[in-house]
């Protein structure tokens, strides 16, 4: 038999096909990763999309989950550049009144800037206590059974409600309702369904833990740390290096795909049995996501002050209006007032555009597929809440999904998640099983998003793939 030319190969340099790589070989595997774009980081790059000294984040912003992220913290990123850097208030959700709901770093501090009783500490002091047994039981594949089952216990059980419940019965402040209303619609599904809230009490329980901090510089500082590690542990990562099947890669005794399943098909398919195939192609597609990078003459100028301040704004008004809008979506329509997620980063980190200018990243979310122009939506809704912020537009970059896909083939359709993160699939990705990372294939494996624990910048699905393919490995 051929004698592997490395212990592991990995496809595709995103955050967790890097985290993965960066893993095995610090545990003295030799490692390449190959790369189709000519630059590695996936869905952490930074690019100057619109104008000259503009730095903007191409798909991911801001890192609440990425800064308390077990993986980063054992890969020690900060020892290889990774700086993260904090607004003065991570979250705003403003409202028509003028007013918003604030997420601080200090639970106290939020609390006191939303000023409606102790409904928030009652449900996110417990989960804030207890992160570190937390993240492990959150950020990891469930049926694998929690080391701490009472950290387990707590965020499932706060997890079930829906969204709409939880903000009706659990949170009934105005100001509160909204804004975790807003942080859960991150999970880009109906917010009326069981199991639509574990991202939102992930996000703002971490949030709590250490901020909603950007990585200086810009997103692709998170991918250049990774590289780091994998080159300082004798790795290799190369870029330019489409793979259309397995005779593409060269011998290895593991192949991880930072891959959707429907692309390992493509790849591997037939190394797969049957039923292992017709269930990564039942594994759902999720909604898809609509761009606009902004530069700017100046900081927008909110009719809320909190916002002005803040490094994510979250738009769509009350949590109702919030929950209805990403119902259209769930449902296939398409909202006039769409939900935006918006992220100011240059307000904190001065790196990202010239002096006295300002960049801005904002997105919403669409069918799947969608091909309708949602630029002058997404403006009357910014509109809303910061009047005359439009004099201040210098360019404009519109990435639609179909752009998203060219972008990054992960990304079929415009599904930024590797999946729908909703109903079971939330939590059992691609399929239900006690590892599933590692594929009916002996030397196969998924280290994306499209396996627990799912979408962000965490690093955590190709650090539990590594796991895996070391303990098979031997």
């Amino acid at each position: 038999m051929p004698v592997p030319e490395y212990d592991a190969v990995v496809v595709g340099a995103g955050p967790n096909g890097l985290t993965a790589a960066a893993v095995l070989a610090r545990a003295g595997r030799s490692v390449l990763v190959v790369e189709a774009a000519d630059t590695p980081g996936g869905g952490t790059r930074t690019k100057e999309l619109t104008l000259p000294g503009f730095h903007h984040d191409v798909c991911s912003a801001i890192h609440p989950v990425g800064a308390t992220s077990p993986a980063f913290a054992e890969l020690g990123l900060a020892d290889h550049g990774l700086e993260w850097v904090q607004p003065e208030i991570g979250v705003v959700h403003p409202l028509d009144d003028g007013t918003a709901g604030e997420v601080h770093w200090d639970l106290d501090r939020t609390i006191a800037a939303n000023g409606e009783g102790d409904r928030w500490r009652r449900l996110f002091e417990p989960l804030v206590r207890s992160w570190p047994a937390l993240a492990e039981a959150a950020l990891g594949p469930p049926v694998r059974g929690p080391r701490h089952p009472i950290a387990f216990l707590r965020v499932g059980l706060r997890s079930l409600a829906p969204v709409s419940t939880i903000a009706r019965k659990v949170l009934s402040g105005t100001r509160e309702a909204a804004l975790f209303t807003g942080i859960a619609a991150h999970a880009n599904t109906s917010l009326r369904r069981p199991l639509s809230a574990p991202g939102g009490i992930v996000l703002v329980t971490a949030g709590h833990v250490a901020g909603w901090p950007a990585a200086r510089g810009g997103s692709q500082s998170v991918s250049t740390a990774l590289v780091s590690v994998i080159e300082a542990s004798g790795g290799r990562v190369e870029c330019d290096r489409p793979v259309k099947s397995l005779g593409d890669l060269p011998r290895a005794r593991a192949v991880l795909f930072d891959t959707t399943p429907w692309q390992l098909l493509d790849i591997a398919g037939d190394r797969l049995p049957a039923i292992r195939q017709w269930r990564y192609r039942r594994f759902r597609h999720g909604a898809a996501s609509f761009k606009i990078d902004y530069a700017l003459d100046g900081p927008v100028p909110w009719t809320a002050p909190a916002a002005r301040r803040a490094g994510t704004v979250h738009l769509g008004g009350t949590a109702q209006e919030v929950i209805a809008t990403e119902e259209d979506v769930w449902k296939g329509r398409i909202s006039d007032r769409p939900y935006i997620i918006v992220t100011q980063q240059s307000l904190f980190d001065s790196s990202r555009a010239p002096d006295g200018k300002h960049t801005l990243w904002v997105y919403c979310h669409v069918p799947l597929g969608s091909t309708v122009d949602m630029t002058e939506r997404i403006e009357r809704q910014i509109d809303r809440f910061a009047p005359g912020w439009r004099d201040l537009v210098l360019a404009r970059h519109v990435t639609p999904p179909v752009a998203l896909e060219a972008y990054n083939a992960n990304f079929v359709g415009g599904d930024i998640a590797g999946g729908a993160p909703d109903g079971l699939q939330i939590l059992f990705r691609p399929v239900i099983a006690i590892d599933p990372y590692r594929t009916p294939a002996r030397n196969l494996y998924l280290c994306s998003s499209s396996t627990p624990p799912g979408g962000g910048v965490h690093g955590m699905c190709g650090y539990w793939a590594a796991k895996s393919a070391l303990k098979n490995m031997g």
